[in-house]
């Protein structure tokens, strides 16, 4: 197998893993009704008040329209609050509800004890070496994003 191949499946499989780990965290009896989308959506929005809808989109690289159908499915699940801006009604001001703050943190949890757990492994080169790397593989995917 040649390096690019190699590389290729490394990174669908690592892609995959993560993806299938992170619906396995979310899978509590608290937070069973959260999906991976939602999740991407609650951490957007964050722990620091209110942010407006389309701050929230450009951080998910999504439409407002898109956006607006995950967030009325968390405000009907009560994860996300949602209000009109008083300076200006046409904006619409999201942030996490205590139950959004808590799978926020929930969440939050499994990536510092999924970190925590890879880089054990590694020397503090090493650790080095993997977040430069990571970072530019993200800078090109990045890139890619229209």
């Amino acid at each position: 197998m040649d390096i690019n191949t190699a590389l290729n499946d490394v990174l669908v499989k690592l892609f995959r893993n993560i993806n299938t780990i992170e619906e396995q965290s979310m899978r509590t009896e608290e937070y069973k009704d959260v999906t991976t989308n939602d999740m991407h959506v609650i951490e957007a929005i964050g722990m620091d008040g209110q942010k407006n809808m389309t701050t929230v989109a450009k951080a998910l690289h999504v439409t407002t329209g898109t956006l607006t159908i995950s967030i009325n499915s968390l405000v009907k699940k009560g994860y996300v609050s949602r209000v009109r801006s008083e300076e200006d009604r046409r904006v619409v001001l999201v942030s996490l509800t205590d139950r959004g703050k808590g799978a926020f943190l929930h969440h939050h949890h499994f990536h510092e004890q999924m970190i925590e757990s890879v880089v054990e492994q590694f020397s503090e080169e090493e650790k080095e070496i993997l977040e430069k790397a990571l970072t530019r593989i993200n800078k090109f995917f990045l890139s890619q994003i229209s």
